[in-house]
């Protein structure tokens, strides 16, 4: 396959299809700006050409001759719980989209790795409350980055793979980490989606990171989209800005930036206006 779609109906066939294979994502995005939605919008939208193609059809259309849809759709967070993101999804997008695409959606939980070494309770992220035998191993359960590692390894080849977040595993930084390892995790999944050639979208709040920090985000993935909010006049409007996308970004302009305005209905994110900038 030459593209594998993002599934936001408009985006794709502005890019011929969607992304090329083996691309690293950076969504980029302030608080309820889109960038959200755009994962929910992608992974339900995907998973609804597996599940129920009639339906694809009406709210996405035809693939693009060059695109084709992965096998297997992957979400991973590192917070939140399958029936939690259902809630988000379904009051984001219509019902009967969300209940047919969610199934073909593999929803991996990692919140066991990550508030283990935590103060937080654990019954109120495990389902099963632990021995007391049990809590003297806690800090030595398996660390968030090999679990994420592990699970990667055995999934992501030729599959599209959503993690949410990068804001999450920034903030649970402790002592023994430093924020090399996130630059570090971000370039090792570029490195190995090349060989994986699938797609992986990684999302993070860029209100949670320095400038710097932020332009080394940019820099280790193959592409950043940038998800803001825009004032005019009495009005504020989502908007989508390429900010680097390697393969992608000459197909669209030679200008090499275009703004999107964007916008969230019945078929989750979607592109309602384009404006170059200058």
């Amino acid at each position: 396959m030459d593209r594998i779609p993002f599934g936001i109906r408009q985006l794709d066939t502005i890019i011929d299809g969607g992304a090329p294979p083996g691309s690293v994502v950076l969504l980029s995005g302030e608080a309820g700006a889109g960038s959200r939605e755009f994962m929910y919008t992608s992974a339900v939208l995907n998973g609804l050409a597996t599940a129920d193609r009639e339906l694809h059809d009406l709210y996405y259309g035809n693939l693009d001759a060059e695109a084709s849809v992965s096998d297997e759709i992957h979400y991973v967070s590192f917070t939140a719980d399958s029936d939690q993101l259902y809630r988000e999804m379904d009051r984001t997008m219509d019902t009967e989209i969300v209940e047919s695409g969610f199934s073909s959606v593999s929803f991996v939980d990692m919140a066991e790795a990550y508030f283990h070494a935590s103060s937080v309770p654990r019954d109120w992220y495990a389902e099963e409350t632990g021995h007391i035998r049990d809590m003297a191993g806690r800090h030595d359960r398996e660390d968030i980055f090999a679990a994420l590692g592990r699970y990667l390894n055995e999934h992501a080849a030729g599959n599209l793979v959503i993690l949410d977040s990068l804001s999450d595993l920034i903030s649970a930084m402790g002592e023994d980490r430093d924020w090399s390892d996130i630059v570090y995790l971000v370039k090792g999944l570029q490195k190995a989606a090349h060989a994986w050639n699938g797609l992986i979208l990684v999302h993070v709040n860029h209100e949670t990171v320095t400038p710097e920090e932020h332009g080394q985000l940019v820099d280790a993935a193959n592409g950043t989209m940038i998800f803001e909010w825009e004032q005019g006049g009495s009005e504020r409007a989502r908007t989508l800005v390429f900010k680097k996308f390697r393969g992608v970004l000459s197909r669209i302009e030679d200008e090499n930036i275009i703004r999107f305005e964007t916008e969230i209905g019945d078929a989750g994110f979607d592109i309602s206006d384009v404006r170059k900038i200058r």
